[in-house]
Formats: C-alpha cells, sequence, structure tokens
C-alpha cells in the first residue's frame, strides 16, 4: 500500500490583521517536505479539494478543535453526532455570536476526553481558541464532509483523503519534550526552535537548512507547529466518546 502524503496544518481562525496565516506543511510518500505559508481559509479548502484528485491517499492532520464535548451538545439540544453539532454550530452568524449562546447556557469551559487523553492546552471555547473552533467546523471541515471527505473518527467514509484533528504540543509530550519555551521573540525561543527541528530530525523528520531557518526565524511558532504535524501520527483504540467528540492523533 502506498504511503500517504501527509500535511501538517498550523491553522487560523482570525478574521483580519495581517492577512492569511496558515501554514501548510506537507510530506510526500519519499520524503520530501514543502513549506507554504499565507494561506487562508480558501487557499486550504482548495489544497485538501485537489488532493482528491491524484489517486494517492492523503493524511491532513490539522491544529484546530473539531468538535465540542457531548455534554455541550446536550446542554444545547444537540443530537450527539458531528454533522448535527456542525449544522447547529453554522447557523450562528460568526464564532462570537457561537461563544456567546454557550456562555448564555454555561460559562465553564469543558475539555473533551480527548484533550484530556492527549494533554491540549485549552478547551474548544476557550477565549483563545473558539475563533478556530468554530471556523475549522463551520468553514472547513463541514463543506468537505458535506462533498464525502473522511473526517476521523466522527464522519468516515470511503475517500483516500483523511482529515484529523492534531496538537502539536500533544506530540511534543509523547515525544517526551516540553511543549513550552519555543513561541517568542526572546533568543532562547529562537534556540528552542532550532532545537526542536533537530528533534524532529531524531524521529525521521529531516528539514532543510531553509525550513529550520524559517521556523527558526518565526517567532509565532507556526512553522515548526506545521512541521511537527508531519511526523506520523499514533494509531489507536479510541473510546466511544471519540465517534462524537473527536480525537486528537
Amino acid at each position: 500500500m502506498t504511503d500517504p502524503v501527509v500535511h501538517g496544518v498550523d491553522f487560523s481562525g482570525a478574521s483580519g490583521g495581517g492577512g492569511p496565516k496558515i501554514v501548510v506543511a506537507t510530506r510526500d510518500s519519499r520524503g520530501g517536505i514543502d513549506l507554504r505559508r499565507g494561506a487562508g481559509r480558501q487557499d486550504l479548502l482548495q489544497l485538501i479539494r485537489a488532493s482528491c484528485e491524484d489517486g494517492t491517499p492523503h493524511l491532513w492532520r490539522v491544529d484546530a478543535p473539531l468538535s465540542l464535548p457531548e455534554s455541550v451538545l446536550d446542554a444545547h439540544g444537540v443530537p450527539p453526532d458531528w454533522l448535527s453539532m456542525a449544522t447547529w454550530m453554522r447557523g450562528f452568524e460568526d464564532p462570537r455570536e457561537w461563544r456567546r449562546a454557550l456562555r448564555a447556557v454555561d460559562r465553564k469551559e469543558r475539555k473533551r476526553t480527548c484533550d484530556r487523553a492527549a494533554r491540549a492546552p485549552l478547551a474548544p471555547m476557550n477565549l483563545r481558541v473558539f475563533k478556530q473552533t468554530w471556523t475549522a467546523v463551520c468553514e472547513l471541515m463541514l463543506p468537505l464532509v458535506e462533498e464525502g471527505i473522511h473526517l476521523a473518527p466522527m464522519h468516515p467514509t470511503r475517500s483516500p483523503v483523511v482529515v484529523a484533528e492534531a496538537c502539536p504540543a500533544s506530540v511534543l509530550h509523547r515525544l517526551g519534550e516540553s511543549p513550552r519555551g519555543y513561541k517568542g521573540r526572546e533568543p532562547a525561543n529562537a534556540e528552542r526552535r532550532r532545537a526542536l527541528c533537530g528533534v524532529l530530525a531524531e524521529h525521521g523528520l529531516e528539514l532543510s537548512e531553509d525550513h529550520v531557518r524559517q521556523a527558526e526565524a518565526d517567532p509565532q511558532g507556526d512553522v515548526l507547529d506545521a512541521a511537527i504535524l508531519l511526523l506520523p501520527p499514533v494509531h489507536e483504540p479510541v473510546p466511544r466518546e471519540a465517534l462524537v467528540e473527536g480525537w486528537i492523533w
């Protein structure tokens, strides 16, 4: 069986303030790595759609929450399945209106089973994350699912293109590395980013010196986050809750 082309996506839910911010790293079946910076959500949609046309399996690992806790769906009378959840979310005008509706019912930031299992730092409705959650679900995944893309594990199809949620911090935890210290403008942050590129090389992901320099020079850590998601995901049995709440690979 052909190894899939793996894509790591550092996703942004921002609507302005500097334009497109999405970073897409790609590792082909021979190990070659490409890096695309400055994509917008429509660019990403087109890239995923185009990957359906080359006859090759693709795995897209997206750094954004793609689901909600089952308890949140229950509190809002939403049936416990991904398509019902996404359709309900798309009924709000924008992410802020959606978050206001959440907080009108419960001001706690509920984590999913997968958040706890993967040691994800923030809940899907957290102030720093809610725009990513809403835009990833409503503007990225819902159109793709309606077109037949396989969203693991909530909406399986026969598509050779699979999209799954991932989290760079969770990957680093699994590698025994701290997810702290590499985002920022201080020299120590840049040194940490270069060191983490070395860790990726130890696990079989050989970045070019140009890619390493880009990662080192990026104070937001977006380039490094996308590259981290090129490592093979850990395949593991998922609990029942994952069929509704999703899973982080």
